[in-house]
């Protein structure tokens, strides 16, 4: 028997529609296998100036800021394993993280929350639209207050550093039982920024930059944080390329900053955090507008910012490799010294963080170029895949390898002695050991 159609009336019909349109969808876990055995605390705050104040990165800054494309942030990120040990990262969309503002936020995280200095990872990412940092430990002179470049940037880093330890707390405050989960992909838009010091003088090409045949880290690394339940909370990502897509006089994250928007696109209360890898001799390419017709300077940013934030996407969902503890964390301050004898010599961070057996994360102060992420990415054994962060907890300037220093070129006029690449290298390796 043929059975009746039924016809429904059209405004029942759209209704029934649009009910199953607006239906949440249910969470769905990248890795329901992996244990939620960590405990996780997200949280985000704009620190973006208040008023047009001078801006960082180029020196042939002449006025102050006047516009804005972006929101600048901070956010802080606190995990905990099952034994109770706790790591704190922040990211912050700046030129550079102050040491002397990582040692006073440490010290506050120490006394109110118990967490020691090793626990505590600051990251900037580096980008070249972001305000005037005090850089110098001691604060300014009555008579340099008087300069309004010098007052503003006080001021603001002053500001910052209240912002950041809410966040933190505001973090802590937000703890909750958390699944975690890594992998990687590639995004290939970085490209060494240096000439190819391989060629005999008389090439045609012995003094032209960049280099496309020159070293490259184009891994993105994403840590995932979920809830037990499998909705997405987080990220924490990395690339090694500097953030200078962008030259004019407006407040932007650059690419850093568009690939942490793209991703917490459509994902509510999702927290998109980016580290910066050893790219202080990697620059985004295309780069600057007339290299591409038809596009702009922040077109081609927003560009980048979609390829990096499409690699974080599959570094998310493709075969996850699940992440526990135990957590293990060692942070260490080598003195380095300059050429010049007479500079004082300079205390220079290095942190080793471990996730159990599955991943390593070296964090390096300040901008260092990509030979070392290559090199401890060889040199550190053990099961753990290694991550490689520079830009932490210290800008002092350009960390050349040994190779840079002897080729000479921008990254290498910081002035430091001979041999600071095993300095830092050999103290990578011994707090790795004492870490196993």
């Amino acid at each position: 028997m043929k059975r009746p159609t039924v016809i429904l009336p059209l405004a029942l019909l759209a209704g029934l529609l649009f009910v199953h349109a607006q239906a949440p969808l249910k969470p769905v876990s990248v890795a329901p296998h992996v244990p939620a055995s960590w405990k996780a605390g997200l949280a985000s705050v704009v620190i973006t100036p208040e008023k047009f104040i001078w801006m960082a990165g180029y020196a042939g800054r002449d006025k102050p800021a006047e516009g804005r494309w972006q929101d600048l942030f901070a956010k802080a990120l606190v995990l905990e394993d099952e034994a109770g040990k706790k790591q704190v990262i922040v990211t912050l969309d700046l030129i550079g993280v102050p040491q002397e503002l990582r040692r006073r936020i440490a010290a506050r995280l120490k006394e109110r929350h118990g967490v020691p200095s090793a626990g505590l990872f600051i990251n900037a990412s580096h980008t070249h639209s972001g305000p005037e940092l005090r850089r110098r430990p001691e604060p300014p002179t009555e008579e340099e207050l008087k300069n309004q470049k010098i007052r503003d940037a006080w001021e603001y880093t002053q500001s910052l550093e209240q912002k950041i330890n809410g966040a933190i707390d505001a973090a802590f405050a937000g703890l909750r039982p958390a699944r975690l989960t890594w992998n990687q992909a590639r995004a290939g838009f970085s490209m060494n920024r240096r000439r190819d010091y391989s060629l005999p003088a008389d090439h045609p090409n012995a003094k032209k930059a960049p280099n496309p045949a020159g070293p490259v880290d184009q891994s993105v690394p994403a840590l995932r944080i979920e809830s037990p339940e499998g909705e997405a909370r987080g990220v924490l990502f990395g690339y090694a390329c500097h953030n200078t897509c962008l030259g004019a006089y407006h407040w932007c994250g650059d690419y850093a900053g568009y690939a942490q928007e793209y991703l917490q696109q459509h994902r509510p209360d999702f927290t998109a955090m980016f580290v910066t890898g050893c790219g202080a001799d990697q620059n985004p390419y295309p780069r600057r507008s007339g290299v591409v017709p038809g596009v702009s300077d922040l077109e081609l940013t927003q560009q980048h910012g979609r390829s990096l934030a499409n690699a974080v996407e599959m570094a998310m969902t493709a075969n996850p490799i699940g992440v526990t503890g135990p957590l293990r964390q060692a942070y260490e301050e080598v003195t380095l010294t300059y050429e010049d004898t007479k500079r004082t010599p300079h205390q220079y961070p290095v942190q080793v963080i471990r996730f159990g057996d599955a991943l390593t994360l070296v964090t390096l102060g300040s901008e260092v170029v990509v030979d070392y992420s290559l090199r401890l990415k060889k040199e550190l054994t053990g099961p753990a895949a290694i991550w490689v962060a520079g830009y932490s907890n210290d800008y002092s300037g350009y960390i050349p390898s040994t190779r840079i220093q002897e080729e000479g070129g921008y990254e290498a006029a910081t002035g430091w002695a001979r041999g600071i690449e095993e300095i830092i290298v050999r103290k990578a390796l011994e707090l790795n050991g004492t870490l196993k």
